[in-house]
């Protein structure tokens, strides 16, 4: 039998009974169409979160009181934790290949300003802050390089807190409270909107010892280490230990490069897209029960037309690829129209909630249409070898 008559044979046969193969790849077209929507949607929450996290740049470093791991080591005086200072900053500043050095404090409390009061952010950091994490200053200019004991009274709005604070009128020189203490206006920050859910507009910025005082704090919440981008992160993070390990007598201390915090991240969304996958997968299970009681049925519908093929010399090698051919066409056509379907829908999804990050990977495209031709091989197998079994003669009887 040639190919384009197998091809023909096949094809026939699916028009023949039209009703029943579309609702065979109706299955199959549901299964691939959930497969390619869910993982659209995953991958595209998947590359936000990755574009969120890294519009900072990828050459940071964190450096957080308290020591993530013990080794078994029990807890108690010999786990207490020296606090990081505003004076542990000063030092990494000669980290080699270091660029800037930024003490982190934050917190909540009241600010007023002109008329208004709000209950918002406040990020006590150093003056490098906007050149650590590429954040422009929209108007006047952010902290002085004080001295980091004793800096002065100056804040730095975000652009969404001024506009709440005071309208279009022109802050700078204005005082605002903060907490219990005033301060002087001196900068507006760009507009940066959320970062991971951070509002970075709706934020306070004063000097790290000052919000240490105003929060009561003996320890920064943490200090970030921004070093040269073509330099070793290996070479960073061991200045960085020889530093405060000589300041502190021990490893008291967590370091978590960029990249660290990435491949966690990473690795937990791409465990999240396949898992939403794997649940449209599901549908595919049933999309392929459905080719098999199909498949079944027909070989007893057309037993008839089995016996006849037979006594004109089909072998079963013969008839049960024609069969198992059924099956396939069956699920590639079924998987088409759910790549199609679920294509569009994401693109529809995106279209309707624009804030729902969608993006299809076509990896999982071509995969799930691989699966679905899978999926109709394999369904097809006890069917087509059932049909090719058949006695012809018994067959032909059965007409």
């Amino acid at each position: 039998m040639r190919f384009i008559d197998l091809i023909r044979l096949s094809s026939s046969s699916i028009f023949s009974y039209r009703v029943r193969s579309t609702l065979t790849a109706l299955g199959i077209a549901v299964g691939i169409a959930a497969v390619v929507l869910l993982t659209s949607i995953g991958e595209g929450i998947h590359r936000f979160v990755l574009a969120e996290f890294t519009q900072f740049g990828t050459n940071l470093i964190a450096v957080n009181p308290g020591k993530t791991t013990t080794q078994g080591t029990p807890l108690g005086i010999l786990g207490t934790v020296r606090p990081l200072s505003l004076e542990d900053a000063e030092a990494l500043a000669r980290v080699p290949y270091a660029t800037a050095v930024v003490p982190v404090m934050q917190g909540n409390a009241e600010v007023e300003g002109g008329e208004h009061t709000r209950r918002t952010t406040v990020l006590g950091v150093g003056s490098e802050f906007p050149q650590a994490f590429s954040y422009g200053v929209g108007l006047g200019r952010f902290l002085p390089s004080d001295d980091s004991l004793s800096p002065r009274a100056f804040a730095v709005l975000g652009s969404k807190l001024y506009s709440e604070l005071f309208g279009k009128r022109n802050p700078l020189g204005e005082k605002v409270r903060v907490g219990s203490e005033h301060y002087r206006v001196i900068g507006v920050m760009e507009s940066k909107g959320q970062v991971l859910g951070f509002d970075l507009d709706d934020t306070v910025y004063i000097p790290a010892v000052r919000a240490l005082e105003l929060f009561n704090r003996d320890s920064l919440m943490e200090i970030d280490v921004v070093y040269e981008a073509d330099a070793p992160p290996d070479e960073v993070v061991g200045g960085i230990k020889r530093i405060l390990s000589a300041r502190h007598g021990k490893e008291d201390y967590t370091i978590t490069t960029q990249q660290q915090m990435l491949d966690v991240l990473g690795s937990v969304l791409s465990v999240l897209t396949f898992a939403v996958g794997a649940l449209g997968g599901i549908s595919l299970f049933v999309g392929g029960v459905g080719i098999l009681t199909i498949m079944t049925i027909a070989v007893r519908e057309r037993t008839a037309e089995i016996g006849l093929l037979r006594a004109l010399g089909a072998a079963q090698g013969q008839v049960l690829l024609l069969f198992l051919s059924e099956a396939v066409m069956l699920s590639g056509m079924g998987g088409v129209a759910g790549l199609l379907v679920g294509a569009g829908g994401a693109q529809l999804l995106h279209l309707l909630v624009p804030a729902l990050p969608v993006k299809t990977p076509w990896m999982y495209v071509v995969l799930a249409e691989l699966v679905a031709l899978g999926v109709g091989l394999i369904t097809g197998v006890v069917p087509a070898h059932r049909a090719s079994r058949l006695d012809p003669v018994e067959s032909l009887r059965a007409e």
